[in-house]
């Protein structure tokens, strides 16, 4: 099987603000553009609302990729495993409060990658880092991707990862 990468909002902002900026590496930007047609890249229509209101040139780079598969995460099965996302934070105890009520904002693109991930058998592709020392003696007050993504069997890496697998080099 194929593995099928589905991209976070920072996997795109961050490159575009710190690494990859359109004018100074457009050879980056080409690249992703080249992949975008084998149906491997995914976007959570989440995802690409983000990146849509920040009405610059990372938005209008977005939405001239045609090749993207935009994943609606409006389906029975991605709500339900949404909700065991939820639960997960609220009662594994790793967690403070705060983490539920900013996961919970239906805006939040982070739940809903998990549960398209763990729907779809994609990885995700993040720039965030595990928190590392989770406890139940100290909890966190935010849920990292990663996390609480191994919880549920879901694969996340970074960028350069999934830039090595589709043989993307500037």
């Amino acid at each position: 099987m194929v593995e099928k990468f589905l991209i976070d909002s920072n996997s795109f902002m961050t490159p575009y603000r710190q690494y990859y900026a359109f004018d100074l590496v457009p050879a980056y930007w080409e690249e992703i553009s080249k992949c975008t047609s084998s149906g491997r890249l995914v976007l959570l229509d989440i995802v690409k609302a983000e990146i849509d209101k920040g009405k610059d040139d990372l938005a209008d780079w977005i939405s001239r990729q045609a090749g993207f598969v935009i994943c609606n995460h409006i389906s029975p099965e991605i709500i339900g495993k949404y909700q065991e996302v939820l639960q997960y934070i609220q009662m594994c105890g790793l967690y403070k409060e705060q983490a539920l009520q900013t996961w919970a904002n239906g805006d939040v693109a982070d739940p809903w990658l998990i549960a398209v991930a763990a729907v779809n058998d994609y990885t995700i592709i993040t720039a965030e880092v595990p928190s590392g020392g989770l406890s139940v003696k100290n909890p966190n007050r935010n849920a990292k991707i990663p996390d609480v993504a191994k919880k549920f069997g879901v694969r996340t890496n970074n960028l350069y990862y999934m830039m090595r697998q589709l043989g993307i080099k500037i």
